[in-house]
């Protein structure tokens, strides 16, 4: 029932401009107890659908690389603490205030709900293409800062809970003590993650990698659950200890169908939650509080934005489309719910706001895109978002390892991918920036940034591979400069006809190099030999060319 209701509802969620997450949200309220109440378990799916959460933190750990924090670090450190501080700040004090919340329960609540939605606003740059403009680059800032701010607040939640402590320095101490065991972990798990890949990796086996991805992700945040941090908490830490691995793409594209059901399934548990008899019981007070968190968030975001110096409509769509709140606020009460820091009726109330604020995000982000445009006349550069090189190299056998040390030579920055664990490793002992994967599978390829190179050369030994990898690639990316190593001429027309920009045989390489060699040898003047081997070489691509124009005739 989840999936019919996923597969009928999400399509036309995206295509009225709702986006996935509203669709996930509204598929979850059709079929719970507030909708046709096809499904009451809610509770039990609950359960299943936190590991959606899980992984959704590990692949934000990983994405979440030290030197790509340091390169946005203006915005990231600065706008982004100082929105999650004063909003939670402000929010907090008025939950406190104007509603007699408890303080250890307001104290959660107001940096929970200063949080945005990653998953949704992402998606909705992408969608709108204005990841790289100056309102998605800042708002991106913002989210970074945010997923951080989640590591802290996980560790909050147990501690808050606990009734001898005071609301300030023993729960100071306790953080430190978090701290230390954050530490610990880590430094056990540098010496103990990348080994473990590597020998898995060496096996060829990629269902025994797959596992080993799941095993790696869920086996941390079991340890950290057990030692009284959270899950996701653990998730995280794994996340960002395979950061700077060069297993971490192949990784991340294990984890993705994982996480991308399991997360929609966590959205659709949300939406189940939804307490439709709520919202009709008090729909002035429901339909208030969002309008006053939205207001809030603007009101908070809009002058920061302008300390940093964004144009004044730039300034107001950030705080548009990031006035929402988000997933994470609904793991960190149901996280508290479950830990007695809520009551029933305080959490169906806050899990109620939450997910009306994220139904009007999408109207929210039209106006923010207009604002943006209106603003951004200059063409915005990618540095920031991504380091992607403007070279990938797939397969760094012995073709690909010399291409990649004549880029060395010419100072061309370069990324390299190969399946071969013991290819990667010697790569990486001599400073290659090699990373192992199976470059046939698309979320791999998402992975390294495809998309933002500029020119992909693939050297596989193995034409079935070729095939496949030119294939996905066209799909990924329509406009890159693709170029492929052949065998034959058939094979060199095959590939064009799949979408390579140029394909090279590098049999016929070979023996035009002999041929010129042996020419040279039996006395033939250079101008000669040279017109030979040049007429050569145009007539056998001519000849790749012509079959690839019949074929679209």
């Amino acid at each position: 029932m989840l999936l019919v209701a996923a597969v009928v509802v999400v399509p036309i969620s995206q295509a009225i401009k709702l986006g996935a997450v509203s669709g996930f949200l509204i598929s979850g309220i059709i079929v719970g107890p507030s909708g046709f109440g096809l499904i009451n378990n809610v509770v039990e799916i609950g359960h299943l659908a936190e590991i959606g959460v899980v992984l959704l933190l590990f692949i934000i750990g990983i994405e979440l690389k030290p030197s790509r924090l340091w390169r946005m670090r203006r915005l990231v450190f600065g706008l982004g603490t100082l929105q999650v501080l004063v909003t939670g700040l402000l929010i907090g004090s008025a939950a406190h205030m104007l509603f007699d919340i408890p303080m250890r329960s307001a104290i959660l609540i107001g940096p929970a709900l200063a949080l945005s939605s990653t998953a949704f606003v992402l998606q909705l740059l992408t969608e709108q293409k204005s990841l790289t403009s100056a309102y998605g680059r800042t708002s991106f800032s913002v989210l970074l800062l945010q997923d951080l701010a989640v590591v802290p607040l996980l560790a909050l939640v147990p501690l808050l809970i606990v009734p001898e402590l005071s609301i300030s320095e023993d729960i100071g101490l306790a953080l430190l003590e978090s701290l230390i065991i954050i530490g610990l972990i880590i430094l056990i798990g540098r010496h103990v993650l990348n080994p473990i890949l590597h020998r898995v990796a060496l096996s060829g086996n990629p269902e025994i990698f797959t596992a080993s991805a799941v095993l790696i992700v869920l086996g941390t945040a079991l340890i950290t659950e057990h030692i009284g941090l959270s899950m996701a908490m653990g998730a995280f830490l794994a996340g960002l200890l395979i950061s700077d691995s060069e297993y971490r793409h192949e990784v991340i594209a294990e984890i993705q169908p994982f996480r991308g059901l399991l997360l929609g399934l966590f959205f659709m548990s949300m939406g189940m939650s939804f307490n439709l008899s709520l919202l009709l019981e008090n729909p002035i007070f429901s339909f208030g509080a969002v309008v006053l968190l939205i207001a809030l968030k603007v009101a908070v975001l809009f002058p920061l934005s302008r300390l940093f110096q964004h144009k004044v409509k730039n300034s107001l769509a950030v705080a548009l489309i990031l006035a929402q709140s988000g997933e994470f606020a609904l793991v960190l009460f149901s996280l508290a719910f479950k830990s007695s820091l809520l009551t029933e009726a305080l959490f169906q109330q806050l899990l109620l706001i939450v997910l009306l604020s994220m139904l009007v995000t999408p109207l929210l982000a039209y106006f923010a895109q207009h604002l943006s445009k209106a603003s951004d006349t200059k063409k915005p550069s990618h540095t920031e978002i991504t380091n992607t090189p403007p070279v990938v190299l797939i397969g760094f056998g012995r073709v690909g390892h010399r291409i990649g040390d004549i880029f060395s030579i010419a100072k061309i920055p370069f990324i390299a991918v190969d399946s071969d664990a013991l290819v990667v490793e010697k790569g990486r002992q001599i400073g290659h920036p090699i990373f192992y994967g199976d470059a046939r599978k698309p979320d791999l390829l998402k992975s390294v940034d495809i998309a933002n190179a500029e020119t992909i050369i693939v050297t596989l030994n193995d034409p079935s591979a070729t095939k496949q990898v030119i294939s996905v690639l066209r799909k990924i990316h329509l406009k890159a400069t693709i170029y492929a190593r052949g065998h034959s001429l058939d094979e060199c027309c095959e590939l064009r006809k799949l979408g390579a920009s140029g394909a090279v045989s590098e049999n016929v390489e070979a023996s035009l190099k002999l041929a010129d060699l042996a020419l040279t040898n039996y006395g033939l003047d250079d101008a000669k030999r040279e017109s030979i081997i040049h007429n050569f070489r145009e007539e056998y691509h001519a000849q790749i060319a012509n079959a690839v124009r019949s074929e679209k005739h």
